[in-house]
């Protein structure tokens, strides 16, 4: 396995990390990085993550997610079904990553694993977070946003630069 496949498959494990934060941010993304051309998907199974239908769907779909988070009867993301979703929107995303350098499988099964660390780690870094601010859970969920956000753009401007 090469370097630049190995870097292929950290950045499948990010962005499944980033959609165990958020699980539609990471979709999302990858995305937005077929669309502006970050990432070449032409003549893959993943080509049509580039078109701008799936980039506007899933952009609506990852703004709903940032709402519905703050929601007070929004379910931990550790609940089974939610933190399923959070598993196939990682192994999707880490999927397409690397799709890019032909390592689709790896990407998936990195993404799968991202996933499973960014919704553990995300659950109990915002819980200990929220405890240490008295309970206020909202200045928390909005950092965790633009964490998700943001990281998940450097990933996608990181995986174009290999």
């Amino acid at each position: 396995m090469t370097s630049t496949h190995l870097l292929a498959l950290l950045m499948a494990l990010l962005i499944g990390i980033i959609a165990g934060l958020r699980s539609l941010t990471a979709p999302a993304v990858v995305s937005w990085a077929a669309f502006l051309g970050w990432i070449n998907l032409h003549n893959t199974w993943a080509s049509w993550v580039g078109n701008i239908i799936t980039v506007v769907i899933l952009s609506l779909l990852a703004v709903a997610e940032l709402v519905n988070d703050k929601l007070p009867k929004t379910p931990p993301r550790t609940a089974p079904p939610v933190f399923a979703a959070r598993i196939i929107m990682g192994a999707f995303a880490g999927a397409v990553i690397g799709t890019v350098w032909g390592a689709k499988w790896g990407g998936l099964g990195a993404g799968i694993v991202g996933a499973v660390l960014g919704t553990l780690g995300g659950y109990h870094a915002r819980k200990g977070l929220v405890a240490a601010t008295g309970g206020k859970d909202l200045p928390i969920a909005l950092l965790e946003d633009a964490v998700a956000i943001l990281a998940g753009f450097a990933i996608a401007a990181a995986t174009a630069a290999l």
